[in-house]
């Protein structure tokens, strides 16, 4: 079974002259406790074309130490990482391998740097005598696999323990900064081992090696509806035009697609979110700008993205339900709590959140997200770039944003012109899906637009977020009265969640009330005369 550990530590340049000062005059560092000298050998693996180095993601199958095993390294912040560990096999373990499968798709990771490393190893310790951070003097002889390059070196790792104050890192890079001793320039032993054993035919990893091979080459999945092409090379659009903006917000959510993949993987909060988000901004860009991107292409995608945020939806929703139900429950006094509500919605909620993440997990774990993957890959490699993509920047989105503002408007007065009842739920449920892509518009548009765009941005998020409360609301009755019929069956009062129905109902229709106030200032006359100058 893998473990989870906050890996935060720094690191720094030494030579075989270097000498560690007394550390002991590092305020809060009552001695420094030799723990002898450990012999670590470590294999790092990747794929040939270096995707996880590209990211600053390690892989290594270690021997030696108290910690040998299999650790994968996630990059949280400088000098911060998550290091999942699994137990020592001969093989890479199926858990971090799924963790993995985002970036390597369906190429094999393999040998390619081995690390050994004496390390000499002291404690810093309180007066207490408990750890505050572990120094190490490492002597390190790289060798690229196979069989490549050499080179060693020596270097200093200051890591902070477990519930450690990082202030004492401060400290004590302070006080090796006046013994002379400086901060690496490399960010890990992998990323030295690389650009030290490089041969004269590479070139330093980047972002661009995660992408496939077929990518690169510029072909499209015909899984997708893509017509296949011949490779060639393909010209970038040029930095103020409406192909270079769109493209670069279109990187940037599948970056985020392909990242955030390892972080619902390992349950991490907000995780699943933020996937969802990153699949309906990049969905609902293929769809405000189609006059940039050949829909022929991006229609089958935004198909498959719809189709992944569904899955993903299951357990995020089931979240946000919960979460609603258990404070409106929160809120009622004790009095108007009859019956186990508490115990039923635990039960209730923990069932459905199960099957939701089978559902999510099954979902990343299918070949067609896989080769969902790979066809966002190639349509950034070859963009099926229309006429429009070659003007100027500001002129096309301006448009774009409008026109999604334009539809907003026509589906809020809709709306609002239906009575209250079924009908009109499902009317606000189509205006805030219309509130959510003239919002994603908007933002997409905010670097080339400037202050119009998040104005619009701004306003529209109003009624987003209104439309929101109340689609939540309507979600809410409809659970609420399941729990009813379920708590009713078992021979409990239903009281309670009768009583949470009609409060629902009740907050539903003030947000009917509040809504074309809001809807008036995001429509106002100045909002769209800003996007036109």
């Amino acid at each position: 079974m893998a473990e989870t550990k906050r890996e935060i530590e720094r690191k720094y340049e030494a030579t075989s002259g270097t000498r560690v000062p007394d550390l002991t005059r590092v305020p809060g560092v009552e001695a420094v406790v030799d723990r002898g000298v450990m012999e670590l050998d470590a294999v790092y693996y990747d794929t040939p074309d270096l995707r996880l180095a590209a990211d600053a993601i390690t892989l290594r199958r270690r021997t030696g130490g108290d910690d040998e095993g299999w650790h994968l390294k996630f990059p949280v912040a400088s000098g911060i990482r998550d290091e999942i560990r699994a137990p020592l096999a001969d093989t890479l373990p199926g858990e971090l391998a799924g963790l993995l499968r985002s970036r390597v798709r369906g190429v094999e990771v393999v040998p390619v740097v081995r690390l050994r490393s004496a390390r000499d190893v002291r404690h810093l310790v309180d007066a207490s005598g408990t750890l505050l951070a572990e120094l190490s003097v490492d002597t390190v002889r790289a060798e690229r696999l196979p069989g490549g390059a050499k080179a060693t070196w020596k270097e200093i790792e200051v890591e902070l323990a477990d519930d450690a104050d990082e202030a004492i890192l401060d400290a004590v890079e302070k006080r090796l900064t006046k013994a002379g001793i400086h901060a690496s320039s490399s960010a890990s032993k992998l990323a030295r081992a690389l650009t030290e054993t490089e041969t004269e035919t590479e070139t330093t990893p980047s972002a661009e090696r995660r992408r496939p091979a077929e990518a690169q080459d510029g072909a499209r999945s015909a899984e997708h509806g893509a017509p296949e092409t011949a490779p060639a090379a393909v010209e970038a659009p040029a930095p103020g035009t409406a192909g270079h903006a769109v493209l670069v917000y279109a990187r940037e959510q599948i970056d985020a697609i392909v990242e955030l993949d390892p972080a619902v993987r390992r349950d991490l909060p907000d995780s699943v979110h933020q996937l969802r988000v990153a699949c309906r901004r990049l969905r609902s860009a293929f769809k405000t700008y189609r006059k940039v991107l050949d829909r022929d292409v991006t229609d089958p995608l935004g198909a498959e993205l719809k189709w992944l945020a569904a899955e993903l939806g299951i357990a995020r929703d089931q979240e946000v339900l919960t979460e609603r139900l258990r404070g409106r429950i929160d809120e009622l006094p004790r009095s108007l709590r009859l019956g186990p509500v508490r115990g039923r919605l635990r039960t209730w909620s923990a069932a459905r959140a199960r099957d939701a993440r089978r559902r999510t997990l099954a979902a990343l774990d299918s070949p067609r997200y896989l080769a969902l993957l790979d066809a966002l890959d190639a349509l950034l490699a070859d963009p099926p770039l229309r006429k429009a993509a070659s003007r100027d920047a500001r002129k096309v989105l301006a448009r774009a944003v409008l026109k999604d503002h334009d539809r907003l408007a026509a589906r809020v007065d809709r709306a609002l012109a239906l009575d209250p009842g079924e009908e009109r739920d499902v009317a606000l449920h189509e205006a805030r899906k219309a509130a959510k892509r003239a919002r994603y518009a908007a933002n997409a548009a905010k670097p080339t637009l400037g202050k119009p765009a998040r104005k619009v941005a701004k306003r529209v998020k109003s009624v987003q977020s209104l439309l929101g409360e109340h689609q939540d609301s309507v979600v809410a009755r409809e659970a609420l009265r399941e729990l009813a019929t379920q708590a009713h069956a078992a021979g409990e009062s239903a009281f309670t969640w009768g009583l949470l129905h009609g409060r629902e109902q009740a907050a539903a229709e003030a947000g009917e009330r509040d809504l074309p106030g809001v809807w008036a200032k995001a429509a106002a006359p100045e909002i769209r005369a800003a996007l036109t100058r």
